[in-house]
């Protein structure tokens, strides 16, 4: 599927004239559906081209800037050769050309700033920090030291299995929707399947999540805002994401 780059707002001169077209024409595009905003978040800055894999979840799963492609993706006898480990790497959740931390016994630690939103409908609007921790092949303590900026989102902070899939679906049956809505389920926190999380952290203020694993791995940091703090609101966090190994 080809999404031209003006249909999303990315090329500034073109946004009246698409603006007015639309009007002309009686249609619109919905920048705010999850396949647009999949692509938003995925884009190269300066890229005229990318070319993204993304999942039935919307979940991004590699891009490639075509201005760096197939050098970004390392020797290649010939591009057809490079596009298929780019495909086959995407589908083995490498996630080739997005971002990643890369935590190693030799860099155990690395810093994320990013923004959040607080949702209107549950398992929406995340965040996802992708963490690798393969190389701690016996496993270690994952740490996660956070601090909210000072708008009005309230943060809610998720540890996910890097394999395990966000959830979108509507609620199930036998719960109550404003309850699944509200991230106030059961069948809320059930969905997500959560290996750990921290939950309400104000504007301002600091917090820290913590993991025990046994063997390397990935993980996603999942970050969005609490309904109690109001509907709609960004804010911004940080995070220091660390690595303790496990000695024998």
């Amino acid at each position: 599927m080809w999404v031209p780059n003006a249909e999303l707002g990315r090329t500034p001169s073109l946004r009246e004239p698409i603006a007015r077209r639309r009007e002309r024409e009686g249609k619109s595009f919905d920048t705010t559906h999850a396949l647009a905003q999949a692509i938003i978040k995925s884009w190269k800055k300066g890229s005229p081209v990318d070319c993204l894999v993304i999942s039935h979840e919307f979940e991004p799963l590699g891009g490639i800037d075509y201005n760096e492609f197939p050098d970004c993706l390392g020797d290649f006898d010939d591009e057809v050769e490079a596009y298929l480990f780019f495909l086959k790497s995407s589908l083995e959740g490498e996630r080739p050309g997005l971002s990643t931390l890369v935590l190693t016994p030799e860099q155990p630690s690395q810093e994320v700033v990013d923004t959040f939103r607080t949702p209107m409908r549950a398992h929406q609007d995340w965040t996802v920090v992708h963490i690798d921790a393969r190389t701690f092949e016996a496993g270690g303590t994952l740490t996660a030291n956070i601090r909210v900026g000072r708008d009005n989102g309230i943060g809610v902070f998720h540890l996910l299995d890097g394999n395990k899939k966000l959830p979108t679906e509507e609620a199930p049956d036998g719960v109550d929707p404003e309850k699944w809505n509200s991230q106030e389920s059961d069948a809320y926190e059930k969905a997500l399947g959560a290996l750990t999380k921290v939950w309400g952290i104000f504007p301002g203020q600091t917090g820290r999540l913590t993991y025990d694993f046994d063997k390397g791995q990935r993980f996603k940091l999942c970050v969005t805002g609490d309904q109690w703090g109001g509907i709609g609101d960004i804010n911004a966090f940080y995070a220091k994401i660390s690595v303790e190994a496990e000695t024998d």
